[in-house]
């Protein structure tokens, strides 16, 4: 689908939206909206950002709750430091900024002031993976990897709007530290509101499907249904399994998911090394699964700035990449 954007051939400003919904009706800043719902029935719920009010979608939350709301300066350490100090005093704090900033440059302060005393500091972490085309000082392509690292932190990588606005009801309720990466902006609904249930560390099926399955995360489980949709119209069967959290694994899923089907794809908006391939591959090993695993994500490199539809076409993060790369191991030859 071609963007303004890509029409224009030009990189977004900083604020602009950056992600594209395939024609999918839209919400506008899910988060924000839904953490605001959190504090109408929990007066211990704080909100925090580095200077990214904004930029980070908590601003429906700042303007409900402005007492609430504390805005540290574009300082992510000090964003961290503060976050903690207030759990710490029995508040639930939601901290806000870009991931490259959370995870690189406020790595120490994540694992040691929050992780490591289980404080309930949740952590929204905006342009995630290849989402802006700002280069490698604002592209958080390794941050998954980074973060499940920590010990005790949970980590999610939501889907779509529907997810993100349910995962911030979860991770509310839950007890510790947590890293959830942000679609922000006007973000796609894959999900029907209705019907889709999130629960913190487990994995969910999409689609049955025999002869090939892909294991996806983040907006990339969008483009796999699509993918599928495309591929079945050429007599391929594929399967589906969302797999948002990161940290605690579903590896049972994965597990019974593998035995299902003929080969298997991972999909993610991350490096393929350390992120959801890696965490596929290990599980399968651990149970003695010898299936071939076929990694769809970025090089392990820095990438360029660029408009964000170039780049992705470039770096094999679409749909059509992936219809590609699937009818090639079904012939064998990837």
């Amino acid at each position: 689908m071609s963007t303004p954007a890509m029409e224009a051939g030009r990189t977004l400003a900083m604020g602009e939206n950056e992600a594209t919904g395939g024609g999918r009706s839209e919400v506008d800043a899910p988060f924000g909206h839904a953490l605001a719902e959190v504090g109408r029935r929990r007066g211990d719920i704080v909100g925090l950002t580095a200077d990214l009010g904004k930029y980070t979608d908590i601003h429906p939350f700042r303007d409900a709750f402005p007492d609430r709301f504390f805005n540290v300066g574009m300082a992510e350490q000090n964003l961290v430091a503060v976050a903690a100090g207030l759990a710490r005093t029995g508040n639930v704090a939601f901290a806000t900024t870009y991931g490259v900033f959370a995870s690189r440059r406020a790595f120490d302060f994540v694992a040691i002031a929050c992780a490591h005393s289980n404080l309930n500091v949740k952590i929204i972490a905006g342009l995630p993976g290849l989402t802006t085309g700002y280069g490698g000082t604002h592209q958080a392509i390794e941050d998954l990897a980074l973060m499940r690292m920590i010990p005790g932190l949970v980590v999610i990588d939501p889907c779509d709007a529907t997810e993100i606005a349910a995962a911030t009801h979860a991770i509310a309720d839950h007890d510790g530290p947590v890293y959830m990466r942000l679609l922000r902006g006007k973000v796609p609904v894959v999900f029907d509101p209705a019907t889709y249930r999130f629960e913190i560390g487990k994995a969910r099926k999409l689609r049955n499907g025999g002869d090939i399955g892909i294991i996806s995360t983040g907006l990339m489980t969008e483009r796999a249904i699509d993918a599928a949709a495309v591929l079945e119209t050429q007599g391929i069967n594929v399967g589906i399994l969302h797999v948002p959290t990161i940290k605690p694994f579903d590896r049972e899923a994965v597990i019974e998911f593998a035995n299902s089907v003929g080969q298997l794809v991972s999909a993610e908006n991350h490096v393929i090394v350390g992120g959801l391939g890696s965490l596929v591959a290990e599980t399968l090993f651990d149970a003695g699964i010898s299936e071939k695993l076929t990694r769809i994500g970025l090089p392990d490199r820095y990438i360029e700035c660029g408009s964000v539809p170039v780049l992705q076409e470039r770096y094999g993060l679409t749909t059509a990449h992936m219809v590609e790369t699937i009818r090639a191991v079904m012939r064998g030859g990837a």
